[in-house]
């Protein structure tokens, strides 16, 4: 399954080729409500983004004109409040994949707000939208040396006990980050000893998790792109471009039911994502958040330096 294509006018007048997706990912690839909230509800007026394929180089559009639903991914959405009854009116529907972590001590986010705004944000947009509407994640689940199983297990209670009424579900991943070269870098440069996940810590991490919430929260759990099977535990595979919760969340729109109905995963994704096909229209290297455990930034100056230039350029058709 491919996305239509149409025939658009850019900024320029000039006309263009333009991919017409139903699913807008709001972004894999950089924080769009935290940092570039305003520009992107200006291009869903203007109706259409420039995007740059990070491997290539190439450019290509990206039309709104048949958007029926956005996924937003952020660790800090609480700018997409102002804009949430702009998508009302337009009949777009949205949820928010929201990565609510607490790695304040060990300074592995250093540029997120403190942890306990970032849990009101979370019950203000659950409060906009509805429960369901708001995914948490802890994301990525990271050992080190002064970061254990049961540390981690305290962390993630601390959130859910603030949480219970406000979210239906947990998603995680185990961080897995000799594939990330740039992360394992960035790690060892800021003096982070951290571990790698082995089958045998990911079951007793989920053994205990699971325990813990079967007897405070009774949240689903689910792993993102995740080969291992820990349905043993109760631990489902989650689809984070999730077809169901689409449905649920948009139950009136036929155009987008139907494409529901037959959506195949997206093959452009992880072999282990179980997500349907959308559009990102996000890009590396603009997010200045600067986790150091983040694959998307090849560094914080470049990150910092793109961040400065779309803020001078706040009406231009691209990120980048």
């Amino acid at each position: 399954m491919k996305h239509q294509t149409i025939s658009i006018r850019n900024d320029n007048g000039t006309e263009v080729i333009a991919q017409a997706p139903l699913i807008i990912s709001a972004s894999r690839a950089t924080d769009i409500p935290a940092f570039y909230a305003d520009w992107f509800f200006h291009r869903l007026e203007k109706g259409y983004v420039r995007w740059r394929n990070p491997f290539s180089g190439q450019d290509s559009y990206v039309s709104f004109g048949n958007t029926r639903f956005i996924v937003f991914w952020s660790k800090n959405p609480a700018p997409l409040l102002s804009h949430l009854s702009w998508l009302k009116e337009r009949g777009i529907g949205c949820f928010i994949q929201y990565t609510l972590n607490d790695y304040e001590t060990e300074g592995l986010e250093p540029n997120v707000p403190p942890l306990q705004q970032r849990i009101e944000t979370f019950r203000r947009l659950v409060d906009a939208l509805g429960i369901g509407a708001v995914v948490w994640r802890f994301d990525p689940l990271i050992l080190t040396d002064r970061i254990t199983i049961d540390t981690l297990l305290e962390k993630i209670a601390h959130i859910a006990d603030a949480l219970v009424g406000y979210t239906e579900k947990l998603v995680f991943s185990f961080a897995d980050i000799e594939s990330y070269k740039k992360v394992s870098r960035n790690l060892r440069h800021s003096g982070i000893n951290y571990r790698e996940w082995d089958e045998a810590s990911m079951r007793v991490f989920a053994s205990l998790l699971s325990t813990l919430n079967r007897d405070n929260w009774n949240f689903r759990l689910a792993t993102c792109a995740e080969f291992i099977d820990l349905s043993e535990y109760g631990i489902e595979h989650n689809r984070c471009i999730d077809p169901e919760l689409i449905s649920r969340s948009s139950p009136d729109d036929t155009v987008l039911q139907n494409f529901l109905f037959n959506a195949k995963t997206d093959n452009g994704q992880r072999k282990a994502c179980g997500c349907i096909l959308s559009k990102d229209i996000g890009a590396y290297n603009t997010c200045p958040h600067c986790c150091l455990y983040c694959y998307a930034n090849m560094s914080s100056a470049s990150a910092f330096e793109n961040h400065s230039k779309s803020l001078a350029n706040p009406l231009t058709d691209s990120i980048i």
